[in-house]
């Protein structure tokens, strides 16, 4: 295990993964849609966000506790389902899993993953996670899916609104990121700097999408995985296909990608445990505001119907604070586990969330709750918000 006692703070281990990961994989994590303005706003939105700072108030006996859809976390938090983690370190989702589990908050596997469902569940001794689910053309496909997450002991289902067609990634374009990844003399240079993760990957056989090929229809290979990618997210994807997709999986369910207040309350008369305010990390519509900005008016439009998290530039135990005190139960990081993931493997993960936990508890304490469950809005300062 790596001596991780120097690293304190998200952009630390930013800064160690964009230096160990292949720089097509790092971009593509760590890129936004087109200007990539939303995904800048994502984190500065928070920064605008004042605390106050309470003082001689009792800080013993604090606890960061709750629940997210009925399950007991640690921290109101969860890992957000994201695309190719595996290529950011071999392995990747199972991981994460394996830390989540440890450190007590959920895991949510994305439908584009490396690793599968089944090597999740073998990998974690069947501990309950989270599956997220896109509404692909072949629903034959998707039906199958939805039976192997039940079988692998997700605990709930996490529906993407916002993918029904692709943002596009500046970044991924120049660096030729591809199905199968274009071997451009640039990319063959810029992995011969890279030896960790290339004998990582070099170790494991998990190295194409694990939920699709083998699974989907002609799709048995990288390269027929392309074409089949390629035509299978929806756009006719509606408020209809909830419902039978609610009733296939009988379980919780999650819709993600919400950002206004007329859709949050759609979501909440379908049906639906949970809502997540996010903007797809602003991979999608570019021009989008910041999730946080977004949250208060969705959060006050559906009370108590469902519960309404967030995810979104959460980089640190600070912003999850701020998130809950202005409406959301829950929140999900994505890139901030993701640059743990590169630059550390599960120790990093591991690391990413011992930091968000403490920054999470001592900013509590300083504005003067002891519980998670007590905060709201009165910890900002007002006007700042």
């Amino acid at each position: 295990m790596p001596d991780l006692s120097k690293i304190t703070c998200i952009e630390d281990l930013r800064v160690i993964a964009k230096r160990r990961v292949p720089r097509m994989f790092y971009d593509y994590a760590d890129s936004g849609a087109w200007t990539e303005c939303t995904y800048r706003d994502n984190e500065d939105a928070f920064r605008k966000i004042k605390l106050r700072q309470r003082v001689a108030v009792n800080m013993e006996g604090r606890s960061t506790r709750t629940t997210m859809v009925g399950q007991e976390v640690a921290m109101p938090v969860a890992i957000a389902p994201t695309g190719l983690t595996g290529m950011q370190h071999a392995d990747g989702e199972i991981l994460g899993a394996r830390a989540a589990k440890a450190f007590g908050i959920p895991f949510t596997l994305s439908t584009m993953s490396i690793c599968s469902l089944e090597d999740i569940a073998e990998n974690t001794g069947r501990h309950p996670f989270w599956f997220q689910l896109y509404v692909m053309r072949d629903r034959d496909f998707m039906e199958r899916l939805i039976d192997r997450a039940k079988a692998a002991n997700c605990s709930a289902l996490q529906l993407t609104l916002d993918l029904q067609v692709l943002g596009q990634r500046h970044k991924d374009i120049k660096n030729g990121l591809s199905t199968p990844p274009k071997p451009t003399i640039a990319n063959l240079i810029n992995l011969a700097t890279k030896p960790r993760w290339c004998l990582g990957m070099l170790g494991t056989q998990r190295r194409s999408f694990g939920n699709i090929v083998g699974h989907a229809k002609n799709v048995s290979n990288v390269s027929s995985l392309a074409a089949w990618t390629a035509e299978q997210f929806d756009p006719s994807l509606n408020w209809n296909d909830i419902e039978w997709i609610k009733r296939r999986w009988g379980g919780k369910l999650i819709l993600k990608g919400i950002m206004d207040a007329q859709d949050a309350l759609i979501a909440a008369d379908s049906g639906a445990d949970a809502l997540i305010v996010s903007n797809h990390g602003g991979r999608q519509l570019d021009g989008a505001p910041a999730s946080i900005d977004a949250l208060p008016a969705i959060a006050d439009a559906v009370g108590n119907r469902i519960e309404v998290w967030m995810d979104g530039g959460i980089r640190s135990g600070q912003d999850v604070l701020k998130a809950r005190a202005l409406g959301a139960r829950g929140t999900l990081i994505g890139r901030s586990f993701l640059y743990g993931l590169g630059a550390y493997g599960e120790a990093g993960v591991t690391r990413a969330l011992q930091l968000i936990h403490k920054e999470l508890d001592i900013t509590m304490a300083f504005c003067g709750k002891t519980q998670i469950d007590q905060v709201d809005s009165s910890i900002l300062l007002p006007g700042s918000f």
